[in-house]
């Protein structure tokens, strides 16, 4: 599996298929002409003797200092040694190969004036499986200075790496790939750094997961409205045609789609007139998660296909100038829409499973136990899922607005894009977990209905009951309800429903 980079057309598909599934990366043939091209206008420049921040000048409050041609590739080295300051927990491999790919991508439109050899190094980097260690605290947002540097370290042989498994210096690393450390030049070492790749990277990531929890959200409420046997008014085609929203309408279409068959069209003396808000809406709040995810995808996309340097290189115009084009406050405000509406969804999907342990509700017994009640069944597992749910609420809180002025106040500015993507990234492992319970209780609600005199389920949902049984059994006696959890959340985070679905 190869991915073409062009600077142009890379997609979250792709940086998944190059972080997770491994694909290698190659540079088109014009994008590398372009790299070359915007070399040579730097050392233009560089002989113009033009004054140019963080190229021929000092960078942050230091922009007043004059770095001299002799002093370029120490002046650079030093700049990614006092910018190496992450700290915590480290990024996985995937989201450092996601991060680079991203990065090479962005360089490959020409307006950094990277040295053409460490343009490179990413992609010599990602095929040959060199993982540089990355921290992933430290950057406010206005660029990923300090995750960056860790990586540009790596690229000049110092620092740590993970390389077929093992963790060792950039240097051994080198030798066994059969690589050279790069000689950093004019302009590299801010090339390097100055960039909201790390960001950009994690979120890609993110919302893939994300695309996949909103397709489940779907699968997921059409099984716990048969566990109800709730009403499918709300899912009618020219109800969403009144209303005249995309996101709702979409998923009230494929959640009639997963129903079409069951036995839950079917009336009943006493059957109500509508059910609790999380069944009747569920449509409803999964197509807000759509309608945000389209919109935040958007400036992702526009995120890993341009330019975010500073200074900024006009390859037409032969100029260069400082900018602040790594100003990612639209992502990051789109990313924090993202996390208020998941707050919603997970809420919707905790109260639907209160409801299914509800008997006067379901007419089906207490905590959906399989014996009429002597087993505590699902009892305790609330306080599992309310858990997890308080959770995301907290994640869910905006930390984009809350930063200092730093630099001697030349950078009074800040998002913590980066912070926002962690949150994102807890509230989708934790949602996980939350549609994992919910399939349990919504199978063990199911299966007490057929029980009860046969029910026939939808042709979607049939299939996704059944992939779902195959990898959890039902509930049949109090036993430690852990490593369902996990199996559950497992199942979910594998995607293997939506699969299961299609087919």
């Amino acid at each position: 599996m190869k991915v073409i980079l062009t600077g142009n057309d890379l997609t979250v598909d792709k940086v998944w298929d190059i972080a997770v599934k491994g694909a290698e990366v190659e540079i088109s043939p014009e994008a590398d002409a372009t790299l070359e091209a915007s070399r040579k206008l730097v050392y233009e420049l560089v002989d113009a003797d033009v004054p140019v921040y963080g190229f021929n000048t000092g960078v942050g409050w230091n922009k007043d200092h004059k770095i001299a041609k002799e002093f370029f590739e120490e002046f650079n080295r030093k700049l990614i040694y006092c910018h190496t300051f992450g700290v915590g927990a480290e990024a996985s491999e995937a989201e450092v190969r996601a991060v680079m790919a991203v990065r090479l991508n962005c360089l490959l439109l020409g307006y950094t004036g990277v040295q053409p050899a460490v343009a490179r190094r990413y992609a010599e980097l990602l095929n040959a499986g060199v993982h540089p260690v990355v921290p992933e605290k430290g950057s406010v947002g206005e660029a990923d200075l300090t995750q960056l540097a860790h990586i540009g370290l790596a690229m000049i042989g110092e620092g740590e790496v993970n390389y077929k498994g093992r963790r060792m210096s950039s240097a051994e690393a080198h030798k066994l790939a059969g690589l050279e450390p790069v000689v950093l030049g004019p302009k590299d070492g801010l090339a390097v750094v100055s960039s909201s790749s790390f960001s950009a990277g994690e979120a890609a990531l993110v919302f893939k997961e994300l695309a996949e929890l909103a397709d489940m959200g779907d699968i997921i409420s059409s099984l716990s409205l048969e566990g109800l046997n709730g009403n499918t008014s709300p899912l009618e085609a020219e109800v969403m045609a009144a209303r005249g929203l995309a996101g709702q309408a979409k998923c009230a279409e494929n959640m009639r789609g997963y129903l079409e068959g069951s036995d839950i069209y079917e009336a009943y003396p006493g059957k109500p007139v509508q059910d609790p808000l999380c069944f009747r809406g569920a449509a409803y709040v999964n197509g807000s998660l759509r309608d945000a995810l389209e919109y935040a995808e958007k400036y992702l996309f526009i995120q890993m296909n341009s330019t975010d340097d500073n200074p900024c290189l006009l390859l037409k115009e032969k100029r260069i100038i400082s900018n602040s084009n790594f100003e990612t406050t639209t992502l990051a405000t789109a990313m924090e829409m993202l996390a208020i509406v998941l707050s919603h969804v997970s809420r919707m999907s905790c109260y639907r499973m209160l409801r299914l342990a509800n008997p006067e509700l379901t007419h089906l017994s207490r905590f959906l136990s399989h014996d009429g009640g002597e087993s505590h069944c699902f009892g305790t597992i609330q306080k599992c899922f309310a858990s997890l749910d308080t959770e995301i609420r907290h994640l869910s809180n905006p930390c984009s607005v809350d930063y200092l002025s730093l630099s001697g106040s030349i950078e009074d500015h800040a998002n913590n894009t980066p912070l926002v993507v962690q949150h994102l990234r807890q509230i989708v492992q934790d949602l996980q977990y939350i549609y994992g319970i919910e399939l349990i209780h919504a199978c063990q609600a199911i299966e007490l209905r057929k029980r009860q005199g046969g029910f026939t389920l939808g042709r979607g949902t049939a299939a996704a009951y059944d992939a779902f049984r195959r990898a959890l059994p039902l509930y049949t006696n109090d036993r430690p309800l852990a490593p369902d959890v996990k199996k559950a959340y497992e199942f979910v985070k594998s995607a293997a429903l939506v699969e299961s679905v299609k087919r």
